[in-house]
């Protein structure tokens, strides 16, 4: 490409994505997010947040509509995508008979690097991520599923990418993994990496984005800060993004269980 970088990092126009069957996914998502920005994605479950990570990732090609990545589009450019994004899905597949430290190398490798670069990124994520000498040299079938998730965001970004891709990273994870992901997000969003999370975490969301989407039955609902989003709720200043979140997508009126405090 020529010229100065474009200003979004991620832009959509009109995103649909319709499975078969006629299931609508997502629904003609309009979405801009600029460069450098830590955007969290919220929604219920099936609201069409990993269906968008997907399109925007390449791995799955919209039914009408576009997506760019820093001015590519994801269908005549996924190479191009692809060589400058991160990704950690929600549901992990991996190399089971590598190492953690053979399973970076490798990803390195694929993205170009030198071998002796890609061990010292390696050697670095891991370091940061807190996987232990003799962990790292231990089979990725033997770890925990907080291992595995650290392991695979150092995979994701031993590269350098300039957008990252996270679809609930903190799902089925400790406390102190948790906590431990979330540094190394901050960490990687005050060096200019744009990250696009997903998350059922609100107050994860609330805390580390600086803006949030709301997606609801594969609508965009809202985008905005927290405090744009309670504006346009009519929530007063200082609510919760949970409290704005219920107000958006509408809480559901529950009867009660018939065989307790009868």
């Amino acid at each position: 490409m020529n010229g100065p970088p474009p200003q979004w990092a991620v832009e959509t126009a009109n995103l649909t994505r319709v499975y078969a069957g006629g299931k609508v996914a997502v629904s003609d998502l309009t979405l801009r997010v600029p460069r450098g920005e830590f955007l969290g994605l919220v929604g219920p479950n099936g609201a069409g947040k990993s269906t968008t990570i997907r399109m925007l990732c390449g791995l799955l090609r919209p039914t009408f509509g576009t997506a760019r990545v820093l001015g590519f589009d994801t269908v005549v450019s996924p190479l191009e995508v692809k060589a400058r994004i991160g990704l950690l899905p929600e549901e992990i597949h991996t190399f089971e008979r590598l190492t953690g430290l053979e399973l970076l190398v490798f990803i390195g490798r694929m993205y170009g690097l030198s071998r002796a670069e890609a061990r010292r990124r390696a050697g670095e994520l891991l370091d940061f991520m807190e996987i232990s000498p003799e962990d790292r040299h231990a089979l990725l079938a033997d770890y925990s599923m907080g291992m595995r998730k650290k392991t695979l965001l150092a995979a994701a970004m031993i590269h350098a990418p300039q957008v990252l891709f996270l679809d609930e990273p903190l799902n089925g994870i400790d406390a102190v993994t948790s906590r431990a992901i979330r540094d190394v997000l901050a960490r990687a969003a005050s060096e200019g990496v744009t990250i696009f999370f997903s998350s059922h975490v609100m107050e994860v969301v609330e805390k580390l984005c600086t803006r949030v989407a709301v997606i609801h039955r594969g609508r965009l609902l809202a985008a905005g800060t927290v405090a744009e989003l309670a504006a346009g709720a009519g929530l007063p200043a200082g609510t919760s993004l949970e409290e704005i979140f219920v107000r958006l997508v509408g809480e559901r009126e529950r009867g009660g269980l018939s065989w307790i405090g009868g």
